[in-house]
């Protein structure tokens, strides 16, 4: 249905091709997977298929583009927007209306469908995503997650023939995230519609793509069958990993195949991850008590309790809405709460000048371009101080020093942002989703930045749905479910006690395994 010929771009005549000589073709009715290092160029394909790049982007491009044959390379993005749908990594961006309803509305009123049939579909689309009870929320009022699941409804409501998702999954839980790629599924194989997706969390896509696009940082792309390509591909997940290191043939692709593959694995159980162990009258780095925050009608948190203690590195998780950012502000005290206090070394950050709280605790927010003001990227660098850079060039290599922070891709941005926060090596240090856009490797490189900011005495508290990380990160987990802890603990028993939070590798060889690394060790000690 719609097909790339021979696409060339380059953000500027003679500067290094993002795109060079890709050819491409979306059959009706597949999921195709785009995959790639941080900054390779995703976006940048599908904005391609949109209409968006070059007309928002600037740039060169070359090549041509058919939708059914015809030619649509210099038609604007609404001459095909009643075909191919489009929600990128900013949902919120997106956002023209108030609330729920009237937003999965917007798209149909601009194509002039009768109302009855926008009736029809509005329903049909609340139901199909879950969100019924939502149809009448002020959209400033959701959670990431939720914002994120109305702004793919708003495409669907148009029907279109080709959806373009860019991070689908990326603010979701885990439970979400399998229902919103079981209704891309059902969208593929029941109604034929086609589905170009970008993920960086490809445990949850892989199963379902029928084809991947992989970009490898010069341009160019392969594309092949899903397990056909990840037998090379750089970047897998963790179930690919798992089956390359036991030499399994095919790779498996589902949790359900690499657990019948697993009988014939025999490993010793791993040594548990040492807990961090205070001394006897030790006070926490942060002690919250009773802590109470309402968004107009709705109590964000209720009556929640939380120590962080220096030397620990704690996940905070829970669903969509759960009131995980919410606390967050209220510990970093930057936001009004109804009730409870705060105490870090004796003081209520609520009660400090912004520079002294952030000094104290820092925090990256879900939307991390907050942090980012300044022209370009050696500037932000340089007002963040002397770590910095290196930070960020640990997290995502070659950053331009010139370029403009907003013209850098999601998961650049938010590296960036989270150099910004942890060059400064506050006490206490809360970080929201910091794993939006950022591939397994950054996100190995974060995992072992926190832990050692936690082994000099600092505490870490992140809140995040990205299992396969907390595996790798966290000493402990937090666990919110409508604004109160429902369980915490030691990471290795919530992790497995939760079938919604395991990760990959718990799924398939049982508690207590989490990650790759430690059946490495394992088979290596056999």
């Amino acid at each position: 249905m719609i097909e790339l010929r021979d696409i060339c771009f380059r953000y500027a005549e003679g500067a290094p091709p993002v795109l060079d000589a890709v050819d491409l073709e979306i059959e009706e009715g597949e999921l195709v997977l785009v995959s790639g290092p941080t900054g390779v160029g995703k976006s940048t394909l599908l904005g391609v298929v949109t209409g968006l790049v070059p007309r928002f982007s600037g740039g060169v491009l070359s090549g041509d583009v058919l939708l059914d044959g015809a030619s649509v390379l210099h038609a604007a993005p609404r001459d095909r927007a009643h075909v191919v749908g489009y929600v990128g990594q900013d949902p919120a961006a997106g956002f023209v209306t108030d609330t729920v309803e009237e937003e999965l509305a917007y798209g149909m009123e601009q194509l002039g469908l009768p109302p009855e049939t926008m009736r029809r579909r509005v329903e049909e689309t609340l139901d199909l995503l879950g969100i019924a009870a939502l149809r009448d929320r002020d959209l400033r009022t959701l959670s990431g997650g939720q914002q994120q699941r109305v702004a793919i409804g708003a495409v669907l409501t148009m029907h279109p023939r080709l959806l373009v998702l860019d991070e689908p999954t990326s603010a979701l839980d885990p439970t979400a995230a399998e229902e919103v790629l079981a209704t891309l599924t059902r969208l593929v194989h029941d109604l034929g519609v086609s589905v170009l997706l970008a993920e960086h969390r490809l445990e949850r896509v892989v199963p379902f793509a029928d084809r991947m696009v992989v970009l490898d940082g010069s341009g160019s792309v392969r594309v092949g069958p899903t397990a056909e390509l990840l037998e090379t591909s750089p970047v897998v997940p963790p179930i690919v990993e798992l089956g390359r290191l036991a030499g399994w043939h095919p790779l498996p692709l589902s949790v359900r195949d690499a657990r019948r593959r697993a009988r014939t694995l025999h490993l010793a159980a791993p040594e548990p991850r040492p807990q961090p162990v205070g001394r006897p009258g030790d006070v926490p780095l942060l002690g919250a008590r009773s802590l109470t925050v309402v968004h107009g009608r709705t109590t964000a948190l209720r009556e929640v309790d939380l120590d962080l203690d220096g030397g620990c590195v704690t996940a905070l998780m829970g669903r969509n809405g759960a009131g995980k950012s919410s606390l967050l502000w209220a510990l970093q005290g930057s936001r009004k709460r109804r009730a409870g206090s705060v105490d870090v070394g004796g003081q209520d950050p609520a009660r400090l000048e912004p520079a002294d709280r952030r000094a104290a605790v820092g925090l990256l927010p879900q939307d991390a371009a907050d942090l980012l003001y300044l022209e370009t990227v050696a500037e932000e660098c340089a007002a963040g101080g002397p770590e910095t850079r290196a930070i960020l060039a640990s997290l995502v290599p070659d950053v331009p020093d010139d370029a403009h922070p907003r013209d850098l891709s999601e998961g650049q941005r938010l590296a960036l942002a989270l150099s910004l926060v942890l060059a400064a090596r506050p006490r206490v240090l809360l970080l929201d989703e910091p794993t939006r856009g950022l591939d397994y490797a950054a996100k190995k490189v974060l995992a072992a930045t926190l832990r050692r900011l936690a082994a000099d005495g600092h505490a870490v508290l992140v809140a995040t749905h990205d299992v396969e990380f907390v595996a790798q990160a966290a000493d402990a987990v937090v666990v919110l479910a409508e604004g109160e802890v429902v369980s915490s603990g030691p990471a290795h028993r919530v992790l497995a006690e939760s079938p919604s939070f395991a990760p990959q590798v718990a799924k398939v060889l049982g508690p207590p395994w989490l990650r790759v690394d430690e059946v490495a060790t394992a088979l290596e000690s056999a």
